[in-house]
């Protein structure tokens, strides 16, 4: 690719020369040459440095906000049954003998929370196709919406009856609404990313 590329630039250059009155260019031709020159690598490192872009890091935000989950509880110091109870993503865990004991498993929220996390990593190796990028993003706020939801029944079935406070919820209940923020903004700039290619393009 940067073969060809050069190549372009030197025939270009060539015609540039031609049309100067013989062999020696003029500073008009010599600027026009440096300007086009710098116009191919332009193009080129755009392309060849997308990976490295600002989109990325939003999308291992929104990664690492969902893998967060495993970490921080969606509800806790709830009583249960008069036993002090925290809700997780990986299941039920209560105060027994002073110590926390799984008692219940959220196998398939479990398996969920893992495929949601690994998706915005997934797109952030997809960037020749920015696109595909963008759709796959919006696919995964939509995920995350219904996966959010998922979790406030799951949340509701274990405490019944019994009403929240402010106090209750717990770090987990805000990520992901975090990380669909920075997938909004992951696609901001995917999208300015297609632009700037866009640009470069009309430049070659």
């Amino acid at each position: 690719m940067p073969a060809v590329i050069m190549g372009a630039i030197v025939s270009e250059l060539e015609k540039k020369a031609l049309g100067c009155h013989g062999a020696k260019l003029t500073k008009l031709c010599r600027l026009q040459g440096l300007l086009l020159t710098k116009q191919f690598y332009i193009c080129l490192s755009i392309k060849s440095t997308m990976i490295q872009r600002v989109q990325s890091i939003y999308l291992f935000l929104a990664a690492l906000a969902i893998f967060a989950l495993f970490l921080f509880p969606l509800v806790h110091n709830v009583y249960v049954d008069n036993k002090p109870t925290t809700i997780m993503v990986t299941g039920t865990y209560q105060d027994v003998n002073g110590q926390q004991t799984h008692i219940d498993h959220f196998v398939a929220l479990t398996a969920v929370t893992a495929v949601a996390a690994f998706i915005p990593l997934i797109i952030i190796f997809l960037y020749k196709n920015r696109k595909q990028q963008i759709a796959i993003c919006y696919s995964a706020m939509l995920l995350i919406i219904g996966y959010s939801f998922w979790i406030a029944q799951a949340s509701k079935a274990v405490v019944g009856e019994i009403t929240l406070q402010t106090n209750n919820y717990g770090i987990g209940m805000l990520l992901c609404p975090l990380a669909i923020v920075f997938l909004l903004l992951a696609i901001k700039g995917i999208q300015r990313d297609e632009k700037l290619i866009k640009s470069a393009d009309r430049l070659r």
